[in-house]
């Protein structure tokens, strides 16, 4: 798995019951294999307007995502998964548009004050 693929994997939901759900990879993660990810939604009405990023079907790469619907990334709904929970990959996302993600997560990061 690398930077950029969409795959099915348990993550914590709110409630901490652990859910099947796709997934942004953002990195694999050094030594041990595990994957920084985030995680998608179609619960829309949770965007963080200018942080998250809609997938919808009029995107252009929406087709090689293998989401079925419109979904956010979410970027603030990051875990750390073993690569022995990934389900499977479904698809992945335009270069242009992880780049946009990554660069939008590092700025978030830091510009933490702790504030």
């Amino acid at each position: 798995m690398r930077g950029g693929d969409l795959v099915v994997t348990s993550l914590p939901q709110a409630d901490g019951i652990l859910k099947n759900r796709p997934a942004l990879v953002l990195c694999p993660m050094r030594p041990f294999g595990d994957l920084l990810v985030c995680g998608i939604s179609t619960q829309l009405q949770q965007e963080v307007v200018g942080f998250d990023e809609r997938v919808s079907p009029e995107s252009f790469d929406f087709t090689a995502t293998g989401l079925s619907t419109t979904s956010l990334i979410r970027l603030g709904f990051i875990s750390t998964v073993p690569l022995a929970a990934v389900k499977g990959r479904i698809g992945t996302i335009d270069p242009a548009r992880y780049r946009r993600l990554i660069e939008r997560l590092a700025r978030h990061i830091a510009g933490f004050t702790g504030q």
